[in-house]
């Protein structure tokens, strides 16, 4: 049996929204870093360099939106750990790439495994009750389905939020009360890590934050960031765009007849005609995995389900390389998985997740309102 990821809801002040939280994700929070601190030690990286990085790190966060500085302050009160390391949950990437020694650099680069993903939207006008869905399957290593935690964050001066993240982020794959989504999947370009930007998990938080889809869309595509990511922006009301970033510019993916579905690599001809795509060495499967999710969907546009989301999603062709995928060693060695599969409806305010999903099919509904989540399994359609 693969546990659900608990739900917790979270209310008031950052700070104080923080602490709760770390204390009630203690928990997966340590394991999570304990985790990612096994990585760190083999890399030669002592919580000194840590403390430095992080350090030099701080005033991007802080400018771009202090409340999150005193937000994972709260966490790491509430889970007993060190702030350095909520931050580093936050940002681990971007700061460890970017920090002052070359070689780490290029040790890290050499470990890490890309964090994968395949994201599907269905606009209303392709959907079989005009209710749009947005799903993802992400892609990433195995020992963090058991960090996982949906949050339920309930805000005094925006709207409320549902968002599936690792245990002491403030984001991943999500939508709020608004009506807006986002999920988010792995890019590489030849721009990447030349300088500061914003931390992804931070970009993503800040979608999540906005009444309306302008300022979502905004955050997204003026915020600087330090490597390539591509961001599907959704709204339930039938609008969604796929940004391909790279760390100084946006590009644009739009669905055709109402579906969209995204890998990892870019596929903007502009894009393609300005940088060029480092990622699919180290993720070939990307080439196909979206034309199969498209290949599934496309002839029941107009009468697409949540559940035929899902069975799009748990094609196995050219399995371990498949769009969900086994558990497996990656090109880095690492242990890859599908760790999650997220299906969200944004209008019903609900989000269906299946933990390791090519091992497991039972989903877990979670809902934007105050009700407990409830779990059965995966239906044919």
């Amino acid at each position: 049996m693969v546990e659900a990821c608990p739900l917790i809801e979270l209310t008031g002040p950052a700070f104080d929204r923080g602490r709760d939280y770390g204390r009630k994700a203690r928990q997966r929070i340590v394991k999570g870093i304990a985790h990612y601190a096994r990585q760190l030690e083999a890399l030669s990286v002592d919580d000194a360099q840590i403390r430095q990085l992080v350090g030099d790190y701080l005033p991007v966060i802080e400018s771009f939106e202090p409340a999150y500085i005193e937000e994972m302050r709260g966490i790491a009160e509430g889970a007993g750990v060190a702030f350095e390391h909520i931050v580093l949950l936050n940002a681990r990437t971007e700061i460890l790439k970017l920090g002052q020694r070359p070689d780490l650099r290029r040790k890290l680069m050499q470990d890490e495994g890309p964090d994968g993903c395949t994201g599907v939207v269905v606009l209303p006008s392709a959907s079989r009750d005009g209710a749009l869905i947005h799903a993802q399957n992400w892609d990433w290593k195995m020992e963090c389905a058991e960090t996982a935690v949906v949050l339920r964050i309930r805000n005094s001066d925006g709207p409320d939020i549902l968002t599936f993240t690792e245990a002491g982020g403030l984001a991943r794959s999500g939508f709020n009360s608004a009506g807006i989504a986002i999920t988010a999947n792995y890019l590489e370009s030849d721009r990447d890590y030349r300088e500061i930007g914003v931390p992804l998990a931070l970009i993503r938080r800040k979608v999540l934050e906005q009444e309306l889809l302008a300022m979502a869309m905004r955050a997204v595509y003026v915020t600087p960031k330090s490597a390539a990511n591509n961001m599907i922006i959704s709204h339930k009301d039938g609008v969604a765009i796929d940004f391909e970033c790279a760390p100084d510019e946006t590009f644009q993916v739009h669905p055709d007849r109402g579906l969209l579905v995204h890998a990892n690599h870019f596929v903007s001809p502009v894009a393609l005609s300005k940088l060029k795509d480092t990622g699919i060495a180290n993720t070939p499967c990307s080439l196909y995995r979206d034309i199969r999710v498209r290949d599934i969907l496309a002839p029941r546009i107009g009468d697409i389900t949540p559940d035929a989301v899902k069975a799009g999603l748990f094609d196995d062709f050219q399995t371990p390389w498949s769009v969900c995928r086994p558990p497996r060693p990656n090109l880095s060695s690492n242990l890859s998985a599908t760790v999650a599969m997220i299906v969200m409806q944004p209008a019903t305010g609900t989000m269906d997740v299946a933990m390791l999903p090519a091992l497991n099919r039972t989903f877990t509904t979670y809902d934007l309102a105050s009700t407990s989540p409830a779990v059965h399994a995966a239906a044919s359609d």
